[in-house]
């Protein structure tokens, strides 16, 4: 009988632990976020790769920003982070993201860990010239909005990359003599990047000019090749149209009065 009684009273004493368990996790959490808002912001170069640097802080590793970071010793913009507290369960770090550079404005969300780091939704954009940083070669104009689901990668390479950025009010002043060239969308699909480079569709979207065509991106050559097809539309500017009769002295046009195209050039 009094064993009996023992073996009763078991369930009694772990119930209490089971309650207690949860408020102590809240508290640890409580404890770890008021510790992320007291640390300053610049402990957060301890964590960024070899050549990312990052200066002119502010705020604090939980809610801050640098005003200036460079990215192989290229200024990239400024960033501002809200850090995810519950992320640190799982040993990782998220953030929500918000990019400037010049009148360039992107937000996402990413998540970084010990094999490399996820951004997602990727939305915002701003004009071409911002970007020449990036590898926009000097003399092209225009804005870009990016809409990218998707970015994965290790700290050394991209990944995977899924989405669409559109350039509209494209120009080039050595090309028709700075005319609007028209509108674009670049696709990445889901099968976008592998091990040889980074491959895309791109078609216009409204302008003077019909487009289609492929861009494959080469890292190890740094290189980028366009192949596809141009036609000029009725409303296409004058001095476009002469620059598409020089070029079909090189490509003759298709049985569609299309133009092949094949450019290459470096970044």
């Amino acid at each position: 009988m009094p064993a009996s009684r023992s073996r009763n009273r078991e369930p009694d004493r772990a119930a209490p632990r089971r309650r207690t368990w949860p408020i102590v996790l809240v508290g640890l959490l409580l404890i770890a976020a008021v510790v992320l808002m007291a640390l300053p912001a610049s402990l957060i170069t301890r964590f960024l790769p070899p050549r990312v640097r990052a200066e002119d802080f502010s705020g604090s590793i939980w809610h801050g920003s640098s005003g200036r970071i460079t990215f192989d010793s290229r200024p990239v913009g400024a960033l501002e982070w809200h850090l995810h507290p519950l992320s640190l369960l799982s040993m990782s770090v998220a953030a929500d993201l918000h990019w400037v550079k010049g009148s360039t404005v992107i937000d996402g969300m990413a998540v970084v860990d010990a094999h490399g780091f996820v951004v997602r939704e990727l939305h915002g954009g701003g004009p071409l010239e911002d970007l020449r940083d990036f590898g926009v070669s000097p003399g092209w104009n225009g804005n870009a909005k990016l809409d990218l689901r998707e970015i994965k990668g290790s700290f050394n390479a991209i990944e995977s990359a899924a989405g669409t950025i559109d350039v509209s009010a494209l120009a080039s002043a050595s090309i028709a003599g700075g005319a609007d060239l028209g509108s674009y969308e670049l696709t990445l699909p889901p099968d976008a990047v592998n091990a040889d480079g980074v491959s895309a569709t791109l078609k216009d979207t409204g302008g003077p000019l019909e487009a289609q065509a492929q861009i494959r991106y080469t890292p190890a050559s740094r290189t980028v090749l366009l192949s596809g097809t141009v036609k000029e539309r009725p409303d296409a500017p004058p001095p476009l149209r002469a620059e598409l009769i020089n070029l079909t002295q090189l490509r003759p046009r298709d049985s569609s009065g299309r133009i092949p195209v094949e450019f290459e050039f470096a970044l």
